[in-house]
């Protein structure tokens, strides 16, 4: 006998177990050398039982050793996981395996090396499920068979299972393709038997005698060419040719010289010139005139061509054409998944954030709704370093449809799903692969940032799963697709009623969120004062709950349990219908996010005594604030309705856009057909200023950033799940002396004056558009009112009628009835029918 292999140690429960690594296919291992070719042995890690619902000692059992498990489960185990799924060396075999559904077999005793095994054969799971009856008199002899000894199993008859092969046998049948046409041929009874005559006739001259009968094509015969062999001659021969030029190489080049000066002799003749002497005082005063003149403003400008278009502003093609920078695809976790939201990192240069989710429509969601929960849904970190493997990857209960940076802590992540909650991550225990921090106990004063682009490409390797710290209520929260969130500013916060209050904490701690349910709402982060009144029975019992050791705890006490702290309903007040809000703006100057910033706050955080301001937020919120006076409340909503400027219909639907940074007349507009279209208020309202294409699929997202004062990149990401960085040029980037408004001469004018000659071209532009709006608005109010009144006119004058006498209807009936008489007299006598005799007004009837 065989020594009994060791027994292998399971991993225990609730540890997860590292991320292996890429594994190449190898030859499935069987036990055909202990007579069972139809059994696989398998290791099965705890993630591997959680799935499948095989677990140890809960669903597989010493009672019932044995699990069946759908072929096509293990498949999309296979395109989730890859080379990590555990069945990856049974591949071969599940792919070809006939039946539905294979049995799994926990081996508590390790018979055959491993935890489990497969069998991968319908026989040996029919033997196992149901194995033959012993006759009595072998029954008594079992036990002293030996295992190795084989026994004859007599043949089971079996269902017959489909392969596909009744399939080729229908393509290849030959099946009439086209409908029967029944023709019916009759003839008049009295003809039967009659003699027929045939004579000669001109075709040319007789009537209908010549019918033509030209070929046209039947779409019923008409047969589409599938293969065709087409034989060409050699083509001539192709030659490349070169010749040898002298290239003269730019080069700085310098020259040395000397001025030329007056000798002592000339200096002294000069000296004692009484011409030069007169010509230095009359032309002193004007020289003092004109120094005193050129201190005040500069008198050699031109003012006319400062008024004047910059001739760089539009340059040819090569100078306005977006060039491509990078582009990043991940081969693993986007099958058929798009981007919905793209945030450049605030700090770390070379580093971008995108979110994405599954191609499905509304009613394809709700279909596969079972299927989706397998599938994560992620917002992916990319480096410019590595385009093709993330460097995070957070994880979402749902797809997230948008996202930000806390402009506090770049390390807290704010983001709306698209089933109405909200999703919170805390990213500061993996800071260190994204930022290169100085090591200690706690962070230190200054802060060394060091670029994505400049790690060792092999340290960021395997991606990181991140799961999320908190999600928000989802009975209390919004009903429909967060469109647009927003954390407000670190200088104010807002309370219930909507009164703005002075912020001490100095961090950011209120997000504002816009849905397509028709609301707004704000958020606070931190324990309500609700939470303070608790007993100590439920503390104690919240405090008793197990937190995962992945997992920080930040946010913890918002998790299931957060709630808005106001909530705004944009009604249209006039009908029942409302806003549907897709875009919030607070005043995007506020929230930009620096480095010098970041610094600050974590310098404030050091003398505080703290690690992480959010680390800390017990506190709740205040109760006595000090109220801001004169503070303007007023933000920018963006809806589906009322619009400054529509254009014409494009050749293709429009899907996303994004305005320039620094060009307030420049925005940029993707298309369903992957071009992206540049439109110039400056140079053309009517149509876009160009047109460049990016991809071959729709895009779905465009987001500008400005790394410098001379470099701006710009990401577009496309249907397939594909981000794009492209450089934007100089001409597109920089603005016009006058689109932004040229204020150097306006301490030489009137307020007004200057206000009104060098104010900006496109705020001249929307101004006009306001008005625009205005005046077809009060266009329509009088129109209105112009139809009330005709109106009114028209009852008047139906009410004048009514309102006649009855001696003048009686009178007009009558003169009516005359005039009906006299016309039927007239034209009875005109007809003949009646005799008029001249002597007499006798009538007389014919």
């Amino acid at each position: 006998m065989a020594p009994k292999p060791q027994r292998k140690k399971t991993l225990k429960r609730g540890k997860t177990k590292p991320t292996l690594p890429v594994r190449e296919e190898e030859e499935p291992l069987n036990m055909e050398s202990m007579g069972h070719p139809e059994i696989y042995p398998l290791v099965l890690t705890t993630m591997t039982q959680e799935i499948f619902d095989c677990r140890v000692d809960e669903d597989v059992t010493d009672d019932q050793p044995y699990k069946l498990i759908r072929k096509e489960d293990i498949l999309a185990d296979f395109e989730n996981r890859a080379a990590v799924s555990d069945f990856y060396p049974v591949k071969k075999i599940v792919q070809e395996y006939p039946g539905d559904e294979l049995l799994l077999v926990y081996d508590k005793d390790f018979k055959y090396g491993l935890n489990f095994y497969l069998i991968g054969t319908e026989e040996g799971k029919e033997n196992y499920l149901n194995p033959p009856e012993v006759p009595e008199e072998q029954e008594e002899y079992k036990e002293y068979i030996p295992e190795d000894v084989y026994i004859y199993k007599p043949p089971v008859s079996k269902p017959w299972v489909s392969l596909g092969s009744e399939k080729e046998i229908e393509e290849e049948s030959v099946k009439e393709s086209t409908k029967q046409v029944t023709y019916m041929i009759s003839r008049k009874r009295s003809d039967f038997g009659a003699s027929v005559k045939f004579s000669d006739q001109n075709a040319s001259t007789v009537k209908d005698a010549y019918i033509e009968c030209t070929a046209y094509p039947d779409k019923n015969f008409t047969l589409k060419q599938l293969e065709r062999d087409v034989g060409m001659q050699a083509v001539p021969q192709i030659r490349d040719t070169s010749t040898q030029t002298r290239w003269a190489y730019p080069k700085n080049a310098t020259t040395q010289y000397y001025p030329r000066e007056f000798s002592e002799e000339e200096k002294d003749t000069l000296g004692q010139s009484k011409t030069l002497t007169e010509f230095l005082n009359n032309v002193s005063i004007s020289v003092e005139i004109a120094l005193q003149q050129n201190e005040i403003m500069n008198t050699f400008m031109d003012d006319w061509k400062s008024l004047a278009e910059e001739e760089g502003t539009f340059g040819d093609k090569t100078d306005t054409h977006l060039k491509e920078y990078q582009s990043f695809t991940d081969l693993h976790n986007l099958a058929e998944k798009m981007i919905t939201c793209i945030c450049w990192h605030p700090v770390v240069c070379g580093l971008i954030a995108v979110s994405v989710a599954v191609r499905l429509s509304f009613e394809e969601r709700v279909h596969f709704s079972g299927k989706l929960l397998l599938q994560p849904s992620l917002i992916l970190f990319w480096s410019f370093s590595d385009p093709i493997h993330p460097q995070l990857m957070l994880e979402s209960p749902d797809d997230i449809f948008c996202f930000k940076f806390c402009p506090s802590d770049p390390n807290i992540i704010a983001g709306g799903c698209m089933n109405g909650q909200i999703v919170m991550w805390d990213i500061t225990a993996h800071a260190d692969r994204i930022e290169n921090i100085k090591a200690g106990g706690n962070r230190s004063k200054k802060v060394t940032l060091k670029p994505m682009f400049l790690l060792e490409p092999d340290s960021n390797k395997e991606a990181m799963y991140i799961r999320q710290c908190a999600v928000s209520s989802i009975e209390n929260g919004h009903r429909k697709v967060i469109t647009d969130i927003h954390w407000l500013p670190d200088t104010f916060e807002i309370n219930r009623l909507g009164s703005v209050f002075e912020n001490r904490s100095g961090i950011s701690c209120q997000l504002v969120t816009c849905s397509a349910d028709c609301t707004i709402c704000f958020w606070d982060i931190r324990p309500q004062k609700a939470l303070s009144s608790q007993p100590p029975a439920e503390k104690k019992k919240e405090e008793s709950i197990e937190i995962p050791f992945d997992l920080p705890s930040t946010f913890l006490h918002l998790d299931l349990s957060w709630k808005p702290l106001s909530k705004i309903r944009l009604s249209k007040g006039e009908t029942t219908l409302d806003h549907c809000p897709t875009k919030l703006s607070l005043g995007e100057d506020n929230l930009l996010y620096k480095a010098q910033d970041k610094i600050l706050a974590q310098s404030k955080a050091v003398k505080a005594g703290e690690m992480n301001p959010y680390q800390n937020l017990e506190g709740g919120l205040a109760n006595h604030l000090k109220p801001i006076d004169d503070f303007c409340t007023k933000f920018f909503v963006g809806t589906e309705t009322g619009p400054l400027l529509q254009s014409s219909c494009a050749p293709k639907r429009y899907t996303s856009g994004h305005w320039s940074l620094t060009r307030p007349g420049l925005f940029y507009v993707g298309r369903e057909d992957g071009s992206i279209d540049i439109w110039d208020l400056l140079e053309k309202t009517h149509e876009p200023a160009q047109s460049q294409n990016i991809c071959i699929t729709a895009i779905t997202c465009v987001k500008p950033w400005a790394f410098s004062a001379k470099q701006q990149l710009i990401a577009i990401a496309d249907y397939y799940g594909t981000l794009h960085i492209l450089e934007i040029p100089w001409t597109l980037s920089h603005p016009s002396s006058n689109e932004v408004g040229n204020f150097r001469l306006c301490r030489f004018m009137s307020s007004d004056a200057a206000e009104a000659y060098f104010a900006s071209s496109i705020s001249h532009y929307f101004e006009r558009e306001v008005k625009h709006l205005e005046y077809v608005e009060q266009r329509k109010k009088i129109r209105e009112q112009e139809k009330k009144e005709m109106d009114l006119e028209l009852e008047k004058k139906k009410i004048k009628t009514y309102q006649k006498s009855k001696e003048r209807l009686e009178t007009e009936l009558k003169t009516d009835y005359d005039d009906y008489l006299e016309l039927e007299k007239s034209t009875l006598i005109r007809l003949g029918l009646i005799k008029v005799e001249e002597t007499g007004s006798h009538v007389e009837m014919m």
